[in-house]
């Protein structure tokens, strides 16, 4: 009998291309946690966060005969589960989430929150307090490192209004950090 927990992460593919149940839930094991905070980036709530995370791995074990071994298998699954977590977004879009980040202006350069030396799960959580939209565009642009023009084109949007939101994103966020 196969240990799964001791095999490489080929063997755990070749298992998973064969469709070997034992081995999809080792690799699943293998990345879900990583890839539940990753999920957590973009939809605060915790039901939807594992929704994501589910339709995610859906996806990978469909496409991993598409992994040809270019890069490490955990930013490979990471892509898939940030684009899962993009098209999630993109099927619960909420107008009021401009709204609500439309009112604040534009005044103020502030400090770039992305570079400041402050505790960085304090960040994190209110990052969380973004509304679904600026969260998105400032998880795509600061952490997944996607540029304005590519975050427009995957979400139907103009450049401008990714740079626009993201501006917003990280003046929020100056204002939180500065009121805690």
């Amino acid at each position: 009998m196969t240990k799964y927990f001791d095999l490489s992460e080929q063997e755990l593919i070749r298992g998973c291309l064969n469709n070997d149940r034992k081995a999809q839930e080792q690799l699943y094991r293998k990345f879900a946690d990583d890839m539940f905070v990753v999920c957590l980036a973009y939809e605060s709530d915790l039901d939807e966060a594992k929704d994501i995370l589910q339709n995610g791995f859906i996806k990978v074990f469909r496409s991993l005969d598409q992994y040809g071994n270019q890069g490490s298998l955990k930013g490979w699954i990471r892509r898939i589960i940030v684009n899962t977590a993009i098209d999630h977004y993109r099927k619960k879009k909420k107008k009021d989430d401009f709204v609500d980040i439309e009112k604040i202006g534009d005044e103020g350069q502030g400090y770039d929150v992305t570079q400041s030396n402050e505790n960085v799960n304090e960040i994190l959580s209110l990052v969380e307090r973004l509304p679904d939209r600026a969260r998105l565009i400032f998880n795509l642009f600061a952490l997944e490192g996607y540029s304005h023009k590519e975050i427009a084109l995957q979400l139907n949007i103009a450049e401008g209004t990714s740079k626009s939101m993201y501006s917003r994103a990280k003046l929020l966020l100056q204002q939180w950090l500065e009121a805690s």
